[in-house]
This record gives structure tokens, sequence and C-alpha cells, in this order.
């Protein structure tokens, strides 16, 4: 019998993406199995259920969860989804396990595997199944779009009758994929941008966009093709050669983040106070605590004449095209399991064993075993 892939109407209330949209769920279908979407599962885009062709339309998220052998989600299921699921099932999304650690134990416990898209090993093969960096570029445009609707200035310099207007100043903090598409992005508005990383690697990447690159004199690289934790020394250099560019600039998007851990703190109140009135803190890690001192995720705080805005889940605010990328990485990850329309999992493939949440009662990954442990 072919295995029953199941998508639902995403739970949060601010998520408007969907786990496939028609064109990947019919590659899905094309590859044997029987694809389950829940009716309005793309009503966050205006995806009409109809649009879902071949496809079979459940009527409820109970139905999806009782007959999928495969549950597609873009965010950590709820608990009342992990207990509707079929022990032995598969269930793949963004998990975030070291802040779902209760669902993380459920699914243990139910004895459903569980793959985590962020846990994706960062090699060639798995580019095109890298959702970290899929979401990531759509976050960072987005951000600097946000940005300069807070800025009240133009970004572009322009030549008037009234006068030049000088182009705005815009500090792009972290050159990973988020910072990268931010930079791109300042600089087809028009903005003057400069970029800054710790890893070194970076500076090229800078350059090749046209931003000046702020050297501190600090490189961090690490694991992965993320920055190692600076020691106290080195934050104290970053942050002096980085509180002089945060001065001049218009606009500060900052986008430093660890996987499973806290955001680094960059931005310090009295960095904010140095900062020109009507400057703009966009910081795209204030889910994970936030790059800046006074960042408030969800919400928009003013300090001394400069906005700090910590918006949540970006991505959902360019939902078609995120939802778009992420279906396409979906596909990628899960089309080497399937064989005839049937699920067959090779273990010794680095993709699905790093990747990983938990499978038949355990907790295969170990940092969140680990977690789990500590928390009783």
């Amino acid at each position: 019998m072919a295995v029953t892939v199941g998508v639902l109407s995403e739970a949060h209330e601010t998520e408007s993406r969907v786990a496939l949209v028609p064109e990947v769920a019919a590659k899905f279908s094309a590859l044997g199995p029987r694809v389950l979407v829940q009716a309005g599962a793309g009503s966050g885009l205006r995806i009409p259920d109809s649009a879902y062709a071949g496809c079979e339309i459940a009527d409820s998220a109970t139905r999806v969860l009782s007959e999928a052998d495969v549950l597609l989600k873009v965010n950590v299921p709820t608990m009342e989804e992990v207990a509707a699921l079929r022990p032995g099932a598969v269930v793949i999304g963004f998990m975030q396990a070291h802040r779902n650690l209760d669902i993380v134990r459920q699914l243990s416990n139910r004895k459903i595997t569980s793959f985590a898209m962020e846990l994706v090993p960062r090699i060639s093969r798995a580019q095109s199944m890298d959702a970290l960096s899929s979401q990531a570029a759509v976050a960072g445009y987005k951000a600097v779009l946000m940005a300069a609707n807070s800025l009240g200035k133009f970004f572009p310099m322009l030549t008037t009758a009234a006068g030049t207007i000088r182009p705005a100043q815009v500090l792009v903090i972290g050159a990973g994929v988020a910072g990268l598409q931010a930079i791109a992005t300042a600089r087809r508005l028009g903005a003057v941008v400069e970029g800054y990383d710790v890893r070194s690697a970076a500076r090229e990447q800078v350059l090749s966009l046209g931003a000046r690159f702020v050297d501190t004199g600090v490189t961090a690289e690490g694991e992965g093709g993320y920055a190692r934790e600076l020691t106290e020394e080195e934050k104290k250099q970053q942050q002096d050669v980085l509180a002089a560019r945060v001065a001049v600039a218009d606009v500060v998007i900052t986008t430093a983040a660890v996987p499973g851990r806290e955001a680094p703190r960059i931005i310090s109140a009295d960095m904010v106070a140095a900062m020109k009135p009507g400057s703009v803190i966009l910081d795209m890690a204030a889910e994970g605590g936030g790059n800046c001192e006074l960042t408030r995720a969800g919400e928009t705080v003013a300090s001394n004449g400069v906005l700090i805005e910590g918006p949540i889940n970006l991505p959902a605010h360019v939902g078609w095209h995120a939802s778009d990328m992420y279906a396409r990485n979906l596909l990628n990850f899960l089309k080497p399991a399937i064989a005839e329309g049937k699920l067959a999992i090779d273990w010794e493939d680095e993709v699905f064993a790093e990747s990983a949440l938990t499978h038949d009662g355990e907790v295969r990954h170990a940092p969140t075993r680990e977690l789990l442990q500590g928390a009783g």
C-alpha cells in the first residue's frame, strides 16, 4: 500500500505558511504516495483547496493525523497533534527541540519518528534540503523592507529641486544567508551598506555584494558554517569597533543566531543611546533573545528616539515564496526514502541519521537527549 503523506493547516496564529504548495504536492503524488491535505491548509496564502489537484482533501485535522504515515509540518507539532498520530508515524518540520522538550518527550514515548529540518547537515549533497537557508533568505529580504518602512527616510540618494538627499547608511551584523540577503536588498534599494561577521570567510561575500566589510580584528570560525562563541576579551574588542559603526547608521539589522542556543548579545543599551534619533534597529534574532539588549520579541521599543523592532516569524510575512521553497526542501529531503510509493528510510544515510530527533522510542539527537536528562 502506498504511503500517505499528510499536510495540516498550521496551528500558530502568526503562521501563513503551509508545508506543501500545490505544485510540489503534485510532485510528491508523482512519486507514488497518497497526499492528504487538510481543508483550508493553504488559506493563509489564499490557495484554494481546488488547487491541490490529484490530492485528497480531508475535512478535518483529525482525519489527516489518523491516516498519515508521514506528516509534513512547518512548525513543531502540538501536543494534541502528536497524541493523534499513530505510533510509528513520521513527522518532519522545524522542531526547535531545546524549546519544546515536552513535545520531544511525547514523540519519543509514542514511538514516533521525527526529523528536524534545522538539523539537516550542511553538506553539499543536502543543499537542496537546507530549509534554514531558504527561510533565512526570505527573512533577510523582508527585514530590510520592514526597516525601510519604519525609518522615515529614503534609502537611495535623490537629487531634487529641494536639494540632494543623502542615501541611508545601513549596517548588517551577521553575514550568513539572512545577512547577505539583507545586504543585497538594502543595496538594491540604494542604501550605503556595511556588513560585519566574525567569520573571516564572510568578508569576500560581503564585498561581492558591493558593501563595505567592517573589520573588528576578531575572527571566530566554528563548526558547520557557524561562528564559535567569543571570549570576553573578543566581545569587548568587537563592541568597541561596532559601537562606532552603529552610532552613524540609520538602520542596523542584526542576524546573529546560534541554533539551539540563545542569540549572542551584540548591541548594548549604551550603543543604542549613542545612535542618531530616528534610527532603526531591526533585530532578526528576537525570538532567540535578541542581539540587542533592548529587544522585545514581537514588539517595537522606542529608546532615545531609536526604534528597536523585534519581529517574529519573518518568513511568514512572505508566505508564498517561503512555503514554495520550504516545500521543495521537504521534497528533496524525503524523495530518497520513497520507492514505488512506499517509505524506506536508509538509516545509514547521514542526512536522515543526523536530522533524526526521535525514532523507535529513543531521542536520537544527543544534545536534546542531554537536555531531557537534565530536565528530569
